[in-house]
């Protein structure tokens, strides 16, 4: 059976001139992330933040085929992150933004990743990173 990104058919941006933008705001989840010996102890909470680039379907026609689906989006990060423990939360940024650029529909992937737990004094520490599809 064919995924979703497969049966679609994607129209380069350019030729039709509409994009839409699909997000994944504040996921939160326990990740063994960290280079510290006390932080590969443990899972530790991240936030996750995504805002997609994505060619926009000319007939949506209400089919759920035809759009990037959040929720297959989450189930590859949560996917990610269940394979083991990731040093640096720039290693787990960029291979959010592969997983998401690997659906030829997304043009654009921005990830926020932030470490909830690491300083006192601070919310969240952690970095945004934007990718781009090189071959549209």
């Amino acid at each position: 059976m064919s995924s979703p990104a497969e049966r679609v058919t994607v129209l380069p941006a350019a030729l039709h001139g509409r994009t839409m933008k699909v997000f994944v705001r504040d996921l939160i989840l326990p990740c063994r992330i960290g280079v510290y010996s006390h932080e590969k102890d443990g899972e530790q909470r991240v936030r996750i933040n995504l805002e997609l680039t994505c060619v926009e379907h000319p007939a949506i026609n209400d089919e759920h085929h035809n759009v990037v689906c959040y929720a297959e989006v989450v189930a590859d990060i949560r996917r990610l992150i269940s394979e083991g423990h990731i040093n640096l939360v720039e290693t787990l940024a960029e291979r959010i933004a592969a997983q998401c650029l690997e659906d030829r529909r997304i043009l654009v992937a921005k990830v926020r990743v932030e470490k909830l737990d690491v300083m006192p004094e601070a919310s969240a520490v952690g970095v945004e990173i934007e990718r781009q599809r090189l071959n549209r």
